[in-house]
């Protein structure tokens, strides 16, 4: 793709449009986080002297014990930083790599077709986990504590176990047949074979002690020494395909954010191998060319579906690793001419039917995944989306580690126009090479305006894009406050199936009739969807605020406390 002069992605680190309150810094600090154990880890640090990056480490730390269908030491994610003494945004990418040993097909059978649950089950559907790297590199580039410090928390309900909720319960319900097919994980997470009831406690010894390994040993401890040979002794006993160098050569990447203006107010967000940052920004400049509040319900929702649905089409086409593209690829997207193209193509009143924008088959979406958001009274903030993809991951546990392994190497594009777990699609630029890392949907990000910064993410699957997109233009048109942002009923498209997929609630009736008027057909999702984490400073007053999505069960916290200076601290 040629790639104009002039770009819509702006790759400035330093930022100063509102220079008065840019000097300004919040009086409060809060975290926001999908389960209340991991939110108290964060406040703990913080009250200890700790600053955002210390307090992200323990919350994802405690979130790898607390929340095992959704994240942990064995997955990978997105770390979204803004460092306020440098006024300095970096995106860490801790996604999972593809083993060495894997290969373009390693998926199919002998006719090309998906050996059935090969991707999600098992030590082979397992990467190589970034989690445990980012964790020390968080704390070591630009904490101020100690990692035996922030993962104590961690290590303390891993040993002391925690109550099985009944959100807990629903997921492991959902997976409790691959759990048992895997005798170390069904002994720690349905032990006995049966499903724990609410109230139960999950301990977990082994993770503890993993756990104490990285506090003594930072990544070491869990890439090599005892917990590496026990992690690569158990994948490939169970038929996975790790060795010892994959785990060796696991490095955290850090990569540029993309930013962009939407009506001179900033988005920062992640880069690839996230297709979620990139479609967020194509979307938020296709719109920029419609005055949504002039719009009709219908026609706003119109036009934010054909938006999307054209964003979905690009990440299915065009993107995959950045280290593994042609270079250019992302800013093209990115483009103000392409996205004129994008913009010109819709029309107000007719659906345009994505068979049209170039056909690839699928279906679905998914509700896993977990967030965290923090800031603190430096400024310095977090967005982190975190994942092992679907609930419990790959069920498989190596003996004597605790750490429940992804099953990322789902989210490659296993043959070209095949669709995951997800319903998405790709083609030979997501396709499985040894080293690369699968694209992914997590949207880390923040929007600043005059006013406010926010600091949001979600889980959801394909759906965490949309979610992300609904909360920013929510914040960027200062409707209402984090509350709001995180509770307002939700709506989807991408690419395909060509459906809209909403929630009870998202339209009224007259909109819904008007939008299949258009051509559009809907398809309501029962119980809701996603799980979004939002904490936000409030410019004028320095007040900080948070929020969690009530679709979960996430606890938030703010209060003034001095935070620690970021630093640079060995461990």
């Amino acid at each position: 793709m040629r790639v104009p002069s002039r770009l819509f992605l702006v790759a400035i680190l330093v930022f100063t449009p509102f220079a008065d309150a840019a000097e300004r810094r919040p009086r409060e600090a809060a975290v926001a986080s999908a389960h209340p154990a991991a939110t108290a880890a964060g406040r703990e640090i913080i009250e200890a002297g700790g600053n955002a990056f210390d307090a992200a480490v323990a919350v994802a730390a405690a979130l790898a014990v607390v929340e095992p269908y959704s994240s942990g030491l064995g997955g990978g994610g997105f770390f979204l930083l803004h460092r306020a003494r440098e006024r300095k945004d970096v995106v860490l990418d801790a996604r999972e790599r593809a083993p060495a040993a894997a290969r373009r097909d390693m998926y199919l059978d002998a006719q090309g077709r998906p050996v059935p649950r090969a991707s999600l089950d098992g030590p082979l559907a397992a990467g190589i986990p970034g989690v445990p790297a980012a964790l020390e590199h968080l704390a070591r580039r630009y904490g101020s504590l100690p990692l035996e410090r922030t993962l104590a928390p961690a290590i303390a309900l891993a040993t002391d176990g925690f109550a099985v909720t009944p959100r807990y319960r629903r997921m492991a319900e959902q997976r409790q047949d691959a759990l048992r097919s895997h005798p170390a994980a069904g002994d720690i997470f349905v032990p006995g074979g049966f499903v724990p009831e609410p109230g139960e406690r999950i301990v977990q010894a082994d993770l503890a002690r993993t756990l104490k390994a990285m506090a003594r040993d930072g990544a070491r401890g869990f890439y090599g020494g005892e917990v590496g040979r026990r992690l690569v002794a158990g994948v490939r006993a169970g038929g996975g395909i790790w060795r010892a160098k994959d785990l060796e050569d696991y490095r955290v990447i850090e990569r540029e954010p993309l930013e962009a203006r939407y009506r001179g107010q900033r988005v920062v967000t992640a880069p690839p191998p996230s297709a979620g940052g990139v479609a967020l920004l194509q979307v938020l400049g296709v719109l920029e060319g419609f005055e949504l509040e002039g719009l009709d319900d219908a026609t706003r929702a119109h036009i934010l579906v054909e938006a999307m649905r054209r964003a979905f089409r690009d990440r299915a086409h065009h993107l995959g690793d950045p280290d593994f593209l042609e270079a250019g690829v992302t800013q093209g997207l990115l483009a103000p001419a392409y996205i004129g193209r994008m913009r010109a193509g819709i029309d107000r009143r007719r659906v345009t039917p994505s068979e049209r924008l170039g056909s690839i088959p699928v279906p679905g979406a998914g509700t896993h995944t977990t967030h965290l958001s923090v800031i603190d009274t430096q400024g310095n903030r977090v967005a982190a989306t975190l994942s092992i993809n679907t609930p419990f991951g790959s069920a498989f546990v190596p003996p004597g580690t605790g750490v429940l392994l992804n099953n990322e190497m789902d989210d490659f594009a296993t043959a070209p126009g095949l669709p995951n777990t997800y319903g998405l699609v790709g083609s030979e630029a997501n396709g499985i090479a040894p080293g690369k890392r699968p694209l992914s949907s997590m949207t880390p990000t923040f929007v600043e305006t005059r006013d406010t910064v926010a600091v949001l993410g979600t889980p959801g699957g394909s759906r965490i894009v949309s979610m992300v997109l609904l909360a920013t233009l929510d914040v960027l048109h200062g409707r209402g406050g984090p509350a709001d942002w995180v509770a307002r009923p939700r709506f989807h498209h991408q690419y395909l199936p060509d459906v809209i997929e909403h929630e009870p609630g998202a339209f009224e009736p007259d909109t819904r009739s008007a939008l299949a008027r258009f051509g559009h057909r809907l398809r309501a999702v029962e119980g809701g969807y996603g799980n979004m984490q939002i904490v936000a400073w409030d410019r004028r007053t320095g007040r900080a605020m948070a929020a969690a999505d009530p679709r979960g069960e996430g606890a938030v916290w703010a209060g003034a406390v001095r935070s620690g200076e970021s630093g640079r601290r060995s461990r």
